[in-house]
C-alpha cells in the first residue's frame, strides 16, 4: 500500500507581499510564504538585511510600508518577543525577581496580585534558567549571560505559543548559550514556534532545521543545508553590499537598522 501523505501542519504567520521599512524606506521588501506551527526557525543575513525589522512587525511594533502580516490562530498578545540586550534600560532599579515576574503581566493585568501559585512559577522559572539565588540582585549587577538568562525566564512565564528571539547570544559566554538553547529546543518540543534571528551560523546548522536568508528580500528559504550554501551567502553579501540586483539597495544601504 502507498504511503500516506505527512499532514502539513497549518501556517501560524503569513506574509502577503510584504514590505516594512522606517520613514517610507524599505528594510525587507516583497516578503511572501508562511511559517507552520511548531516550526523552529532560524532568520539570518547580513547586518541591514531586515531581520530585526521582520520580528518587530510579526510583533506589530512595525506596520507594514505595503502587503500585510496574517497570524493564525495565535493574537499578538500571546507572542513572546525577545528583543536585544541593547534595548533594555539596566540603569532602571528593579530586582531580578520582578524583572522575571513581568513575564506575567498580560495574565495578571495592571492590578492582579502575585498569588502563591504566580510566586511558584517565577521561582521555578529562576531556577530553569539558573539564576536562583540571584532574586533579589538588581538587574544592572548582572553579567550579560545572567541578565540573558533573565530575559528567558521572562518568556517562560508569558507560555506563548510564537516565541520571537532577536540576537538571543549576543555577547554571552559559552554556558549561557549552550542552557538557553536546550530550552529553545525544549520550546520546540512542546510544540511553539519559534523564530529566532541569529549570526552564529554554525549554532544555525546545528540546532535550526529550517532557515530564512534574506538580504532585504528572501534570498532562499527552507532546509537549512540548502540555504546555507556558499552561492546563497554570497549572493546576500553581494546585496548588502550594493554588488547585487536589489533595485532598493541604494536607498537602504543610508537606512540600515543594524540587523
Amino acid at each position: 500500500m502507498p504511503r500516506p501523505a505527512a499532514v502539513r501542519a497549518p501556517a501560524v504567520v503569513r506574509f502577503d507581499n510584504l514590505t516594512l521599512g522606517y520613514n517610507r524606506h524599505p528594510a525587507v521588501h516583497h516578503l511572501r510564504g508562511e511559517v507552520a506551527a511548531g516550526s523552529l526557525l532560524a532568520v539570518v543575513g547580513p547586518n541591514g538585511a531586515g531581520k530585526s525589522t521582520l520580528l518587530k512587525g510579526i510583533a506589530g511594533e512595525l506596520r507594514p510600508l505595503q502587503g500585510r502580516i496574517e497570524l493564525h490562530g495565535v493574537h499578538r498578545r500571546q507572542i513572546a518577543y525577545l528583543t536585544q540586550q541593547a534595548t533594555l534600560d539596566i540603569s532602571f532599579p528593579i530586582i531580578v525577581h520582578d524583572f522575571v515576574a513581568m513575564g506575567l503581566w498580560r495574565e495578571m493585568g495592571a492590578f492582579a496580585g502575585l498569588n502563591r501559585a504566580r510566586r511558584q512559577r517565577i521561582a521555578q522559572a529562576i531556577d530553569d534558567v539558573g539564576l536562583s539565588g540571584l532574586e533579589t540582585r538588581p538587574i544592572g549587577s548582572l553579567s550579560g549571560g545572567q541578565l540573558q538568562r533573565a530575559l528567558f525566564a521572562r518568556v517562560m512565564l508569558q507560555d506563548a505559543p510564537l516565541v520571537l528571539l532577536d540576537e538571543p547570544y549576543g555577547a554571552i559566554d559559552a554556558a549561557s548559550v549552550r542552557d538557553l538553547a536546550a530550552l529553545v529546543r525544549q520550546w520546540h518540543t512542546q510544540g511553539r514556534t519559534v523564530i529566532a534571528v541569529l549570526h552564529d551560523l554554525e549554532h544555525v546548522r546545528q540546532e535550526y532545521p529550517e532557515t530564512l536568508l534574506l538580504a532585504r528580500e528572501v534570498i532562499a528559504r527552507g532546509d537549512t543545508a540548502g540555504v546555507l550554501s556558499d552561492t546563497n551567502l554570497e549572493h546576500a553579501r553581494a546585496i548588502a553590499e550594493g554588488r547585487g540586483d536589489d533595485p532598493h539597495a541604494a536607498v537602504c544601504r543610508s537606512d540600515r537598522e543594524g540587523a
